[in-house]
Order: C-alpha cells, then sequence, then structure tokens
C-alpha cells in the first residue's frame, strides 16, 4: 500500500484499514502454521503496511493535538 494513499486517508479510515490488515495478519500466521501457505512473501508485506499505517496514524494524531494545543 502506498504511503500517498494512507496520508489521504482520515484517523477512522487508518484505524479501519489496520483492523483489516490484523486480521489479514492473524489468517496469514494461521495458515503458515498448518502448512497451507502460498505466497509467504504476503507476511512480510502485511507486516510492513500495518507498520506504515501506524506511523502515518501516529503522525495524524500528534498533528490534530498540536493543532488543538495551539488553539488554546
Amino acid at each position: 500500500m502506498k504511503a500517498e494513499k494512507l496520508r489521504d486517508m482520515s484517523l477512522d479510515q487508518l484505524d479501519d484499514q489496520l483492523e483489516k490488515l490484523k486480521k489479514e495478519q492473524f489468517n496469514l500466521r494461521f495458515q503458515a502454521a498448518s502448512g497451507q501457505m502460498e505466497n509467504t512473501s504476503r507476511v512480510r508485506s502485511v507486516r510492513r503496511d500495518i507498520a506504515r499505517l501506524m506511523t502515518i496514524a501516529r503522525g495524524k494524531r500528534v498533528e490534530s493535538s498540536a493543532k488543538s494545543a495551539s488553539k488554546e
């Protein structure tokens, strides 16, 4: 997933996407444990997408709290 696309999303959309990726990660771990995994590289890409998403969401939260703090 591209970072530009993630930066255009709202925090609610990012949280929904994070939940979706976490479910996929769980399913991939389950497939790996049972020996049914076909695409092993997907585990790595999902893990990196989760990290990218969490980083962008954290930046947006910090930015929004800084804006609200400056208004006071």
